[in-house]
């Protein structure tokens, strides 16, 4: 079976567009949080799952069959989004689109810094960026596709 491709990169920027939040409460990661371990559970993805806003960790969740190096994976790819303030997978596309990689031409340490899909900001409106939803676990387009697809059921619900 063959991966799943990648989405463009003007795919990537009209998710962040469309999946900002009115507010962003306590108890709205609970809410993003369960509805990511429910929908990992469904498909029985071996995933880690945390959300951060500020330097606060608000949730975190451990399926069965992920590792400590998924929580190692989670630090790498919220700190590309802290950094860039937008999506893992975003920032490696656009490297990539100009030909090159992140780790070649970031100038910052890969045992640092990850820019795999899977961490997505949390955008508030007419507030900005406030923080991080992060799954580590699937290859990287389905652990983005995975917090996306969160976002959207959180958003509509």
């Amino acid at each position: 079976m063959n991966a799943p491709a990648a989405p463009e990169i003007a795919e990537l920027e009209e998710q962040e567009r469309r999946l900002t939040l009115p507010r962003f409460t306590h108890d709205d990661a609970w809410t993003l949080g369960t509805l990511l371990v429910e929908l990992a559970r469904e498909r029985d993805a071996p995933v880690a799952v945390d959300i951060r806003r500020g330097g606060q960790q608000l949730f975190h969740a451990a399926l069965p069959g992920s590792t400590p190096d998924n929580d190692a994976w989670i630090d790498r790819k919220r700190r590309v989004v802290e950094r860039y303030g937008c999506s893992s997978l975003l920032v490696g596309s656009r490297f990539r689109a100009k030909g090159t990689t992140f780790e070649d031409s970031s100038r910052l340490d890969p045992d640092t810094y990850a820019a795999h899909g899977g961490a997505f900001p949390l955008t508030v409106k007419n507030t900005g960026v406030i923080g991080t939803v992060v799954v580590s676990g699937l290859p990287q387009i389905e652990d983005h596709r995975l917090v996306v697809e969160a976002l959207e059921k959180f958003l509509t619900a």
